[in-house]
Parts: structure tokens; sequence; C-alpha cells
């Protein structure tokens, strides 16, 4: 049996009660190869490491909901994306954003799959499978994010058949 691709409603469901703001969601383009460098892959995999699933997140999106969650005020995140910079303390949220957003991807009589590795923008580049996964057609989730006062950026999900 294959794993459910997790509708958009939960996706923005689960950040909305993390974040405590509204998250306003609509389908977009997946992220292109020319991005991946400066976004945000989150790798999941099942108890024997095999990938599993792939989420990116724009650097953009990385910096504003990992900016919410800290409380930092939007003005600071907005300098944040100006400067293509990324604060320990926000890399630290991001990756726990990430591991949050595992609990999307189990469901019960499935195997558990979990957050393996968050690859921050800017920094070393993820597995070429991970990278391959989340630019390929397949089943995924491509969504535009609006975090409410800050602002927002592009999220895929790709899950591995």
């Amino acid at each position: 049996m294959s794993r459910p691709l997790p509708a958009a409603k939960h996706i923005r469901d689960l950040l909305e009660d993390l974040l405590g703001r509204t998250v306003k969601i609509s389908p977009t383009d997946p992220l292109r190869a020319a991005e991946m460098h400066q976004s945000l892959v989150a790798v999941y995999v099942d108890d024997r490491l095999k990938l599993a699933a792939v989420v990116g997140m724009s650097f953009p999106l990385t910096i504003y909901a990992s900016a919410a969650l800290g409380l930092i005020p939007p003005g600071g995140a907005r300098d944040f994306v100006e400067e293509r910079d990324i604060s320990p303390m926000l890399a630290e949220n991001a990756t726990e954003i990430c591991n949050i957003i595992g609990t999307v991807l189990n469901h019960e009589g499935m195997p558990h799959i979990r957050l393996y590795q968050t690859y921050l923008p800017g920094g070393a580049p993820p597995p070429n499978d991970a990278g391959g996964r989340l630019l390929a057609l397949g089943r995924r989730v491509d969504l535009t994010l609006e975090i409410a006062g800050y602002g927002g950026g592009k999220f895929s999900l790709s899950l591995v058949e």
C-alpha cells in the first residue's frame, strides 16, 4: 500500500498551529534546479534509512517560517531575506519545523518515517537522490505558502514510491 500524499489543508493547518499565524496556500510550480542551492531540503527516511520523502522550502519561506516560530519581528525577517542570511537560531527553527512536518507523513499501519537530515540554504547540498526526487515528477504537492505578517514562498513535498 502506498503512503498517502498529505492534503494541502493538513500542511496549512499544521503550520498555522505551529506558528500561531494564518497561512494562506495556493498551488504553484515545483522548485527549479536553479533554486535548489538557496532552498532548504529536508530528507526523511524509514527505519532502514531508505529515502522516503523530501521537502523543499524556498529561502524566503524558510526564513519567514523560522522567524515566525522564533517570534522574530517581521522586519527582522525581511532583513534576513534581503541579506540572504540565515542565523543559527533561524537554522535551528527551520530544522524543528521540518521535524514537525514529518507528522503529516506518518499514518497508522504504515512504516514510520522520520527526519534524517536538513540541508540549509547556502550550505552543503543535499544528496543527489534527495535533490533529484525533489525535482522529479511523481507523487508530490507544490504550494505557495503565505504567512500572515511575514511573507511566503514555495513549499514542495515529494514522496518516494
